[in-house]
């Protein structure tokens, strides 16, 4: 099998482990390299081109890359249980949620496999170095098992990464054995500064780089995926998130070179909405 098909996909993997097997008909997409793809199918994960896996299969599932997302400022206790039933049964990667719901969606979701994530310096990044860390390490603490911060936008379009690269060190301290995301939010940040910002992130271990928070002036693009994949190379994850409504939008953001993906619309996206993987 591909190895780096399977370095793509190393997370997934990992979670998956125990997880009942997709149907025969609907396998699972769990990365995309140029002409090659890995599914995950009734009869174990099978590395193959993207031509042979259209052909045998119309569609591929997606949902053991989304981050079903509810970060709405009027999110209340009703909304965090249906987003958790949700995670629940269409085995979603995670739920990604504001940090005063962590202890109510941890105890929803303890013993499915669905991770708890939530966010950290959201949405400007403006918070200090040190009220990112203690954010992050209290929600840990409260029951969740990945924290994506949001970059000091302002100081690395001011080229201050000295300072960036020391918050990095920091909120890494803070969440030592967890998952950490890096949100980019991209739609500010020239292109240089974007690549910037990945190389600095896995310099100091950060674990994934995310394209956006949702709240700016734009998303994801497949452009950005793809050079944020080619900044971390295929040992860091990318997260594509923001503004990612379709099927269509979010198979492009995988084959781009995304690995998880954040979206709200994760049921009609998850299962194909009635589109082929074509």
């Amino acid at each position: 099998m591909d190895d780096d098909l399977l370095l793509l996909a190393v997370d997934a993997l990992r979670r998956l482990i125990d997880a009942p097997s997709p149907p025969e008909s609907h396998p699972q997409l769990l990365a995309w390299q140029g002409d090659r793809v890995l599914l995950r199918t009734a009869a174990g994960n099978s590395a193959m081109t993207v031509t042979a896996a259209r052909a045998r299969y119309s569609q591929w599932g997606l949902s053991p890359l989304i981050d079903h997302t509810l970060l709405k400022a009027d999110t209340h206790p009703a909304a965090i249980d249906r987003l958790c039933g949700e995670a629940r049964d269409h085995g979603f990667a995670s739920v990604c949620i504001e940090p005063c719901w962590v202890p109510r969606a941890s105890t929803a979701l303890a013993g499915s496999g669905v991770r708890v994530c939530t966010v950290a310096g959201f949405p400007l990044g403006a918070n200090t170095s040190q009220a990112k860390a203690r954010e992050a390490s209290e929600s840990l603490a409260l029951g969740a098992h990945e924290v994506d911060v949001v970059l000091a936008i302002g100081m690395a379009k001011a080229g201050m990464w000295t300072e960036v690269a020391a918050e990095f060190r920091a909120v890494r301290r803070a969440t030592e054995g967890a998952v950490l995301k890096l949100i980019l939010e991209t739609c500010l940040l020239t292109d240089d500064e974007k690549v910037h910002s990945c190389e600095l992130a896995v310099a100091e271990g950060i674990d994934w780089v995310k394209t956006s928070t949702g709240f700016s002036t734009g998303g994801a693009t497949e452009e950005d995926v793809a050079l944020m994949r080619r900044a971390v190379g295929i040992r860091t994850g990318v997260k594509a998130s923001g503004g990612i409504r379709t099927y269509a939008q979010a198979l492009g953001m995988v084959r781009a070179g995304a690995t998880r993906l954040g979206v709200s619309q994760s049921i009609a996206i998850a299962g194909g909405a009635g589109l082929s993987a074509s």
